[in-house]
């Protein structure tokens, strides 16, 4: 079992960890004379050979030491001296490790050597080298192998063809928009810019997309921002970076869900890609601001990103939907009636008989409506011509009588609405249009005793009800010009019917989900109906007889027409343009609709004193709280009533 031992030291000798090192890795040591000085190391868990050797190269390095391999022993010497030894030659297959002290050369394809130099060499340690061969265009740097892998990772990405005028640099780490900001401020900043500097002959583009820079310009402009660019693009020391973006058309309070949900997956991504096994639930948090609808983010700067784009696409100005609908109801409704009730009272006249005929269609029996004449109680009499004639007693007894009864109703109906409402994509909305009618649920009487007597308090129970026009849309914007939509379509109106005991209501309604582009018209349902009712009412057998037999029936006809149409047209108000637009047609027609209705003056008020709707392009000039202009001019296209109609 290989040995193991946990390093816990506070102030002991360097050379007393050197003998501990030795003793556990089974290297051989030469210590410097200089080599002197007090060492804390601390450590929760005990370490292999392998691992305490790479400690203690991090030791030496911490203390200005560095251990240089000899054949078979290793020389502690102090760093200024390390670059003058025998150091170990690194290559890409061997590149070193740690803190180990290695000298590589590195060959540059495309890039002057010599101009690499002074753009990596505050990247360099004091101790450490850096020197340029322009005769094979290499470069020669020795210092800690983690440092050399880095200045090689650099190295490469700026030794890269620049022939073309455009460069495209993809970023592992930083923000594009960033550092294309940081490049821009350093341009502006440089006064006289001279060749290669910032700002000389260049262009810099952030592709949001893809995290990458756009790079172009002349040659020497280009490399320099190459080098910028890598040094900008490195991670960050910790974790994680929080960032405050502000929403432009989305609800902060809404993305947050989502957002938490895209990070939980991006973050076991980028586990798969090798990075350490960390919790995504510790290192994202995602609050929103929704005083200024803002969303404050904590996260990884790679999910960052991801989640900028994410925001980016869900943070769009949302399109609105026009929607108009259409109403038309045309009925007719016609009555014949015609009838004839009579009746005689024989009672007292030698025994004659008594008897009548009442129809329920004809209206009062005959013998009420002589009876009331005689004695001034004339009871509520039915619509239409009512002709009669009879006889009564010297007491006012009825003798007999006969009553004639004929009534025509013709009734015509044409109603027209046209309701309209804006809304935005996806969001349900409603108009309604009508009156809150109250209705008698129950009554009951109670009787209280009081000092004067019994108190009667007669109390009804009332239930309001919107009757009128609703109308209620959730409209869905599909790719391209159609569109969904969850209609909800209600006309209601009281009717004048006299048959009930209370209120009716007549009621239309349409509920559907449809399908229809922008700007067409879809009929959504509607009633054609055709009803006939005949009634008649008979004496039997005497209703039968020839031109007689008229005076023993009565006939009742009505017909009912009814044609009843909803349609819609749905209209997608993309940008500021086409909202203008359209809301100017329909405030031109009210417009228009207005003049029109000024012109029939109202006695003893001038016209002048009417109120007018200013035109539209002024009304958008206009400030709170839109007073228009006095004596306002007619508009010039009144008489054709131009604009989009409803």
């Amino acid at each position: 079992m290989a040995q193991t031992i946990t390093l816990n030291l506070k102030g002991a000798d360097i050379n007393a960890l050197i003998g501990t090192v030795a003793e556990v890795t089974g290297k051989n040591f030469i210590v410097d004379p200089r080599v002197k000085g007090k060492v804390t190391v601390i450590s929760s868990r005990p370490m292999d050979s392998a691992e305490v050797y790479e400690v203690f190269l991090s030791i030496l390095k911490v203390h200005g030491f560095a251990a240089v391999p000899s054949g078979e022993v290793i020389k502690i010497v102090p760093d200024v001296s390390a670059k003058q030894d025998s150091i170990p030659n690194a290559s890409d297959t061997d590149p070193g490790h740690g803190d180990e002290m290695v000298t590589r050369v590195i060959q540059v394809d495309n890039v002057a050597s010599a101009q690499l130099v002074p753009i990596l060499r505050p990247l360099v340690p004091q101790q450490g080298h850096l020197a340029a061969y322009p005769t094979t265009n290499v470069l020669i740097i020795s210092d800690r192998a983690e440092n050399v892998s880095r200045l090689v990772s650099i190295i490469r990405r700026i030794d890269k063809v620049s022939d073309s005028e455009i460069e495209v640099i993809r970023l592992e780490h930083a923000s594009a928009t960033e550092v294309v900001r940081v490049l821009n401020a350093i341009s502006r900043g440089t006064q006289t810019p001279g060749k290669g500097a910032p700002g000389a002959t260049q262009t810099l583009v952030a592709d949001e997309r893809t995290n990458s820079v756009l790079l172009g310009g002349d040659r020497a402009s280009r490399l320099r921002l190459r080098a910028i660019i890598s040094h900008l693009d490195t991670p960050l020391e910790r974790g994680g970076n929080t960032k405050v973006i502000y929403l432009k058309y989305a609800k902060a309070a809404d993305l947050v869900e989502t957002l938490r949900g895209v990070g939980k997956i991006q973050g076991e991504k980028v586990k798969g890609k090798g990075a350490s096994p960390v919790n995504i639930d510790k290192q994202l948090d995602i609050q929103a601001d929704e005083s200024t609808n803002a969303l404050v983010i904590t996260a990884p700067p790679a999910l960052m990103r991801s989640l900028e784009a994410v925001i980016r696409q869900l943070d769009i100005r949302r399109s609105q939907v026009l929607v108009d609908a259409i109403i038309a109801e045309v009925s007719e409704q016609k009555a014949r009636e015609l009838g004839v009730q009579w009746a005689y009272d024989g009672v007292g006249s030698r025994g004659a008989p008594a008897g009548g005929t009442n129809f329920d269609n004809a209206g009062v029996p005959a013998s009420a409506i002589i009876s009331g004449i005689v004695s001034n109680t004339l009871p509520a009499l039915s619509s239409g011509l009512i002709l009669g004639g009879g006889s009564v007693t010297d007491g006012g007894k009825l003798k007999w009588g006969a009553v004639l009864q004929a009534l025509a109703a013709d009734t015509d109906t044409n109603i027209l609405s046209t309701p309209s409402i804006t809304t935005l994509d996806n969001e349900e909305a409603e108009i309604v249009v009508g009156q809150n009618v109250p209705f008698v649920t129950g009554s009951f009487t109670n009787t209280a005793a009081s000092s004067a007597g019994n108190t009667v308090n007669p109390f009804q129970t009332i239930q309001r009800e919107d009757v009128g026009i609703t109308l209620k849309v959730k409209p869905q914007i599909n790719e391209g010009d159609a569109i969904m939509m969850a209609i909800e379509q209600e006309i209601s109106s009281i009717s004048n019917s006299a048959e009930a005991s209370d209120i009716i209501t007549d009621k239309r309604s349409i509920k559907t989900n449809v399908l229809i582009g922008d700007g067409q018209v879809l009929v959504l349902g509607g009633l054609i109906e055709d009803r006939v009712r005949e009634t008649e009412q008979k004496v039997p057998l005497l209703g039968d007889l020839p031109m007689l037999g008229a005076l023993f029936r009565s006939t009742g006809t009505q017909r009912e027409k009814r044609n009843l149409m909803v349609f819609i047209r749905p209209l997608i108000l993309r940008d500021d343009t086409s909202t203008n637009r359209f809301t100017a047609g329909k405030y031109n027609l009210l417009r228009a609709r207005q003049f029109e209705l000024h012109d029939e003056k109202v006695p003893l008020m001038p016209g002048e004193l009417m109120p007018r709707l200013p035109e539209f392009d002024k009304f958008m000039e206009l400030p709170p709280p839109f007073e228009a202009p006095a004596g306002e001019a007619a508009p010039a296209d009144r008489e054709t009533g131009s604009g989009q109609d409803g």
